[in-house]
């Protein structure tokens, strides 16, 4: 594990320190491990961490117990170090960088010219086919009112929601491993055969535009179907790779056995496919989105609703979503997404990739280079060095943005909290109302009134909405006497974990003149056991 190889080498470096690796992932899944003890000891955070969530999650938390943070990053050539320093700085949350740019739907679904392209339509079609739909699914066996709430969505959501719970739970759920492997077989036929097929039955490959142009020319590669043949290792591999996934997905014993799985492909019946009249395929994404704009169709949501089987009739059903986890050389995931990608390459004519550059592509890998990383280290470390010697000066700290490609290395004064106001109290993201528990929600209100003259008009506790003054009356009234832990509970469906030492709720306030207020959030701490 890399925790404990640094561990080693920097105790090789230094006898005397005192390090302790840990090997769990941070995040709220280990808050029973990191919890309020383990971050109130601690002087200080310093990240090096691979992705934005994590970054947020961990920044949120430093933000929380008032903890500073030395937040640093590299990205091949270019790195940079961010000093975040309680009720002085802005934390890293307080300001993200531009989107990346997304590659054109069309490009993805029909057009695509480099191996980028089929790598990013291999991971939209694993989210598509072995993540969204079951955990669609998953939500319509466990929430009663999903239905209810799924049609109250706008545009074509309702429909795309309900087909694909109606794909997992009837359509596409196999009864055991040969299923599996004839539904992958299958949707093998219509990636790379049959969608092909129709793209070249509407755009054949001497199709002009209306300017007497050739159609497929310049970025457009003109695609050829593929046949299947179960003796050409990348077709056996992508039905390997998918069969296992469904399976998994299911809960049905896998096979990894490829003789035995090319066995079971001959079996498989695949039906007949002829190119249509009158089906149309977006060239642009603007035709794209006003066909998304275009398609509800209530008599096709009925039918779907219909077609639903109830819940009680599916009590044997256990369907898993998969999140897809690159690093995991036995899950087939990454051999999904490699068959996948390069038999889409195949139909277009693109270079195919090996495993290895797939995986820098799909996860969106750059290699770390050892100079970039030494440099932003030593440039962490003479912040850490400031903040073990208590500096409370913000100029004396600085923030670091380098690319040894150019060269260019820039230093800049941590950004000051920005500061808010409600009446003449000024407050920033570091500053929140504490507030002894427990209370009922009626005293709570009442609270915030005599306190701070403040009504609340709403409140909330991450996703879940405890109160609001368009709540129902007699749910509303309901709450107020209960105590706000309970409400917590009531709402959520969820217990408060033994762990879990204060709540944090959000609130939307209005003041004396009935204007809307901004305010900190609460920290509500729960009376000890």
């Amino acid at each position: 594990m890399k925790a404990d190889t640094a561990a080693q080498s920097v105790k090789k470096m230094n006898p005397a320190i005192n390090i302790t690796a840990h090997q769990n992932r941070v995040g709220p899944e280990t808050e029973c491990i990191y919890d309020d003890d383990f971050f109130e000891s601690l002087d200080g955070v310093a990240n090096a961490l691979d992705n934005v969530d994590a970054r947020i999650y961990m920044d949120r938390r430093c933000v929380y117990y008032h903890t500073s943070l030395l937040e640093s990053g590299t990205l091949g050539t270019k790195g940079n170090v961010q000093v975040v320093i309680p009720h002085m700085t802005e934390a890293y949350s307080s300001s993200q960088d531009p989107p990346e740019k997304s590659i054109p739907i069309c490009t993805l679904k029909n057009f695509p010219n480099a191996i980028e392209h089929t790598l990013q339509w291999a991971r939209d079609v694993f989210e598509q086919v072995f993540r969204l739909p079951a955990e669609n699914a998953a939500q319509y066996l466990a929430d009663p009112k999903f239905l209810e709430k799924t049609l109250k969505l706008p545009g074509i959501q309702p429909m795309e929601i309900l087909d694909s719970v109606k794909r997992a739970v009837v359509d596409e759920r196999p009864k055991d491993f040969f299923a599996c492997v004839e539904w992958a077989r299958i949707h093998w036929e219509q990636q790379y055969n049959n969608q092909i097929r129709q793209l070249l039955f509407n755009f054949p490959a001497d199709q002009l535009t209306n300017t007497g142009q050739k159609f497929w020319s310049g970025p457009k590669r003109c695609p050829r179907s593929l046949d299947f043949d179960v003796n050409n290792s990348l077709h056996l591999d992508y039905v390997v790779a998918a069969s296992n996934l469904k399976a998994h997905m299911y809960g049905i014993k896998e096979i990894c056995d490829r003789t035995e799985i090319a066995e079971m492909v001959s079996k498989v019946e695949v039906p007949s496919f002829t190119p249509k009249s009158g089906i149309r395929i977006a060239v642009t994404d603007a035709e794209a989105q006003s066909a998304n704009s275009n398609s509800s169709d209530s008599m096709k949501l009925e039918t779907l609703q219909s077609d639903l089987p109830s819940r009680e009739k599916l009590n044997d059903l256990r369907i898993t979503p998969i999140e897809f986890e690159k690093d995991d050389d036995t899950n087939f995931h990454m051999d999904f997404i490699v068959a996948a990608s390069n038999l889409r390459a195949e139909n277009y004519g693109i270079t195919l990739a090996d495993r290895h550059k797939s995986k820098l592509i799909a996860g969106r890998i750059i290699p770390a280079i050892a100079t970039t990383t030494s440099l932003i280290t030593g440039l962490v470390s003479l912040e850490l060095l400031k903040l073990a010697q208590g500096h409370k000066n913000t100029e004396r700290y600085k923030n670091a943005f380098v690319n040894l490609a150019l060269p260019f290395f820039g230093f800049s004064e941590p950004i000051a909290a920005a500061k808010q106001k409600y009446y003449d109290t000024e407050f920033t993201l570091w500053d929140r109302f504490e507030v002894p528990g427990e209370l009922t929600l009626e005293k709570f209100l009442d609270y915030f009134k005599t306190q701070y003259n403040l009504e609340i008009t709403m409140l909330s506790q991450g996703v879940c909405m405890l109160y609001s003054f368009f709540m129902p009356k007699d749910k509303r009234e309901e709450r107020l006497s209960l105590l706000m832990s309970d409400v917590v509970r009531k709402v959520s469906k969820k217990r408060i974990e033994p762990h879990v030492k204060a709540l944090v709720f959000e609130l939307c306030c209005n003041d004396e003149n009935g204007e809307d207020v901004e305010v900190p959030y609460v920290k509500y701490t729960l009376p000890t056991n």
